[in-house]
């Protein structure tokens, strides 16, 4: 028994003095390299994207069926989200506001924070989760079961069909539900406000458009046209070169919800010190 534990211990011993020295760096060179190759994988699959938007033929039809599968089937849970933003955003900022005396205010201060970033963000966030999930979902199950071959070998083009489509649905689709977005958001900030005052609709209203001037809105809706193509532009990318397997379809759901959130953040942030330089 005690042979038995000691010859244990040193092929453990020796598998330690396997294991190189440099292996944690072996580990990150590995994840530097993964990560690089996506990117220009990425990259190469949104040129391609630009290549055939504009060959014909043009499948109108099916970007119509994709713009109201992606945009007025996310209309409910964009309006319901909106709605609560708006009326959360109202009550938290109330107090604040009201230890120094400017209630008045808070008509103004919502919706400027509707209008240039929560409106945005959160809706573009709202979108990836739903509509990058389900593109992802989408093309790689077709993917699994060998219909995007099948489509090559009978002669269609299933990136023109599929991806294009997507892709300019997306982009299209949610500077609009970020318009509404911001709309139910303003009411639910004009719920909140009545929630402890009385104001009434028009002195609102008023307020807010007082406050609002065109360089709010004009960048607001210009970077979510960028959010929408990257929203899409993952989404396809991930479901289309998943791996084969019922496995590869969870992998492209979930890892086009996380990049494209990631890249939503990193939009606005560039968005955000653009428009800053052109403010000053």
């Amino acid at each position: 028994m005690e042979n038995t534990i000691l010859q244990q211990s040193q092929d453990q011993h020796q598998e330690a003095e396997i294991i190189p020295e440099n292996f944690s760096e072996t580990i990150s060179d590995s994840v530097f390299k993964r990560f690089f190759l996506e990117v220009s994988s990425l990259i190469f699959f949104t040129l391609r994207f630009f290549k055939e938007v504009f060959k014909p033929p043009y499948e109108f039809n099916e970007l119509m069926k994709q713009s109201y599968l992606i945009g007025y089937k996310s209309l409910p849970l964009t309006g319901i989200t909106a709605f609560i933003v708006g009326l959360v955003l109202t009550i938290e900022s109330r107090p604040t506001l009201a230890n120094f005396g400017a209630e008045s205010w808070l008509p103004a201060m919502v919706a400027i924070s509707i209008v240039r970033e929560m409106g945005p963000a959160i809706t573009a966030l709202i979108f990836a989760g739903k509509v990058g999930s389900g593109i992802g979902a989408e093309l790689a199950s077709m993917n699994v079961t060998e219909q995007i071959d099948a489509m090559q070998v009978s002669g269609t083009n299933p990136f023109k069909y599929l991806v294009v489509t997507r892709v300019l649905s997306a982009t299209l689709m949610l500077p609009l539900l970020v318009i509404f977005a911001d709309v139910i958001g303003l009411f639910g900030s004009l719920v909140g406000v009545n929630l402890r005052g009385s104001v009434s609709t028009h002195l609102f209203f008023s307020q807010v458009f007082q406050s609002l001037v065109f360089k709010d809105l004009f960048p607001a809706v210009i970077k979510t046209f960028f959010f929408g193509f990257a929203i899409g532009v993952i989404g396809c990318y991930k479901g289309y070169n998943s791996n084969k397997g019922t496995e590869g379809v969870g992998k492209a759901a979930n890892s086009a919800v996380v990049f494209a959130s990631l890249m939503v953040f990193l939009i606005d942030m560039i968005a955000v010190q653009i428009t800053s330089l052109f403010q000053n």
